[in-house]
């Protein structure tokens, strides 16, 4: 779903299934932004978060994050945005919200 919001909206989207293949795919398509989930195999998003940071520090970076308990969800987030990310999106998100994410990792 959110790939389809994204391309509709005119973004041009590389997908990764883990924070390791997204490390890798940062590192051939120079992206204008990375959007990541917290929480994934392989590679987790704050691992992700801080391994690009060292490898392409001027790319801004959502991260996002839910699930059953908000207090997890709330602390991931708060984790992302002290490695430095720009924005954050507590799932379940609009497409609304999702813009304005985009917008502010883009300033």
């Amino acid at each position: 779903m959110m790939i389809q919001m994204l391309t509709q909206d005119g973004h041009q989207v590389s997908v990764a299934s883990d924070g390791a293949e997204g490390l890798a795919i940062s590192q051939s398509v120079h992206p204008e932004l990375i959007i990541t989930d917290v929480l994934m195999p392989k590679l987790d998003g704050i691992e992700m978060i801080m391994e690009l940071q060292k490898i392409h520090s001027n790319i801004p970076i959502v991260a996002m994050s839910g699930g059953r308990r908000a207090v997890s969800a709330e602390f991931n987030l708060e984790s992302a945005t002290l490695v430095g990310v720009k924005a954050t999106l507590s799932k379940p998100f609009t497409r609304s919200d999702l813009r304005s994410a985009i917008e502010k990792g883009l300033r």
